[in-house]
């Protein structure tokens, strides 16, 4: 719980009713590698912070096959900020085992009416949210494969020896074979 505090304290400044208010609203979380936190179609029921794991967002297209379009890794925040009743259009998959800290959606609400500045604290994550995924995913898009898993192993460090090379390969849009190239020649 100290971790989500301290990401929180990143964007504003809380007392301590405060922050006794949001530790008494949160549950911790275990999910296993292959659980998902979010399914297409069902709304998205609770606000997740990540403490330990990555998660990845995937959708499945219109042959079946299982894209990965993001990963979320710790330190972050899994959530719908624009409309939290309406159906998730994807899937939040744990790409390892994860350990996260929840609030159930109308405990968050609870937390945001009655936090002076809470709302003004979460603009400001989801815009640093925002802008870091343009600057992680906007490259990818002009580059060749070897390019774009150098520009991965730049924007995500601590994620190539974590997650399944299937996971990394589905993100660049390249076969799991090909990335197996570039990866042996890289060496």
């Amino acid at each position: 719980m100290e971790r989500f505090v301290d990401y929180v304290m990143q964007f504003g400044n809380l007392n301590k009713h405060q922050i006794n208010l949001i530790q008494s609203k949160a549950t911790e979380v275990n999910l296993r590698k292959d659980e998902y936190f979010a399914e297409a179609g069902k709304p998205l029921k609770r606000i997740g912070f990540v403490v330990e794991g990555v998660f990845r967002i995937c959708y499945y297209n219109n042959k079946g096959e299982d894209i990965t379009r993001y990963f979320i890794e710790e330190n972050h925040l899994i959530f719908n900020p624009h409309h939290p009743d309406e159906p998730f259009t994807e899937y939040i998959q744990a790409a390892t085992d994860c350990r996260l800290i929840t609030f159930a959606n109308r405990d968050w609400k609870e937390i945001s009416d009655t936090i002076v500045g809470w709302d003004a604290i979460l603009q400001k994550i989801i815009q640093k949210g925002l802008t870091q995924k343009l600057q992680r995913r906007s490259p990818l898009v002009e580059h060749d494969a070897k390019t774009r898993y150098l520009k991965f192993m730049e924007n995500f460090p601590t994620l190539v020896n974590r997650i399944p090379l299937s996971y990394i390969a589905s993100y660049l849009g390249i076969t799991q074979s090909s990335l197996s190239r570039i990866r042996k020649n890289i060496r």
